[in-house]
């Protein structure tokens, strides 16, 4: 069961949102190769990179942040999300060292480019669904679609995504816990990993999201939790190694 931390980065500092609101924001870090040390040294096997600005603007912004944490931490997994929305712009992740590339909004907008970056990039295509009430959000959850997060999540395995991360937008940076009910159930209904996204408060949601292992759930990423110290990061670790 993997613990990732997450890095928001936004111009070309660790901060973290509430609910998706990009007025709404806390800076945690302004380095943000010093909040990947952190992780680093306390154990953790994965970074989650989120650029902020790159997926309002539709390119890479804080590319340089990125790549800082990729050169520093060659042999870390790192999966990086924000503005990926062209082949290039993936290739350019690949080039600079990323291991996992997420796409978001562009995934529902342009199921081709999940399919053409699956052949590319095998194994290294991550699709994040925000969803709310079991249902799709796009555009910076400003609108929730039509579309159920499961129908959605069976195609992109279809295509040959590698996972899905996710996301309970209404209890995104809200730390709220976990919604491991719809989280367990969209993992029941692929055979891809499924990593758990948003509301992670605390220990508790720790151990209840260890009641999923085996189920197809192989982790969480943990934010807010983190850089406000309602969470552990060391415990977290050692109750996982423990139980898992």
């Amino acid at each position: 069961m993997l613990l990732i931390p997450a890095i928001d980065l936004k111009n070309g500092e660790c901060v973290r949102l509430r609910q998706g609101d990009m007025n709404q924001v806390t800076v945690f870090e302004e380095d943000p190769l010093v909040a990947a040390k952190k992780w680093v040294d306390l154990g953790c096997k994965r970074l989650h990179l989120v650029d902020l600005d790159g997926a309002f603007e539709g390119k890479p912004v804080n590319l340089a942040a990125i790549k800082r944490i990729c050169e520093a931490y060659p042999d870390l997994d790192i999966q990086v999300g924000g503005g990926i929305r062209s082949v290039e712009i993936a290739q350019m992740y690949i080039d600079t060292g990323v291991d996992y590339l997420i796409i978001g909004t562009a995934a529902i907008r342009n199921p081709q480019l999940v399919k053409d970056l699956c052949v590319l990039f095998p194994n290294k295509i991550i699709v994040g669904i925000d969803a709310k009430n079991g249902y799709v959000a796009v555009d910076g959850w400003e609108s929730v679609s039509s579309i159920s997060a499961i129908a959605t999540a069976k195609q992109f395995e279809q295509d040959g995504v590698s996972a899905i991360i996710y996301t309970d937008i209404a209890r995104d940076g809200m730390m709220q816990g976990l919604n491991l009910e719809a989280t367990h159930e969209l993992a029941h209904s692929i055979t891809i990993p499924v990593i758990a996204s948003g509301g992670v408060t605390d220990i508790e949601d720790i151990k209840r999201l260890s009641a999923l292992k085996g189920s197809g759930v192989i982790g969480t990423i943990i934010g807010r939790a983190l850089y406000e110290g309602t969470l552990d990061f060391n415990d977290a670790q050692q109750y996982i190694l423990k139980n898992i």
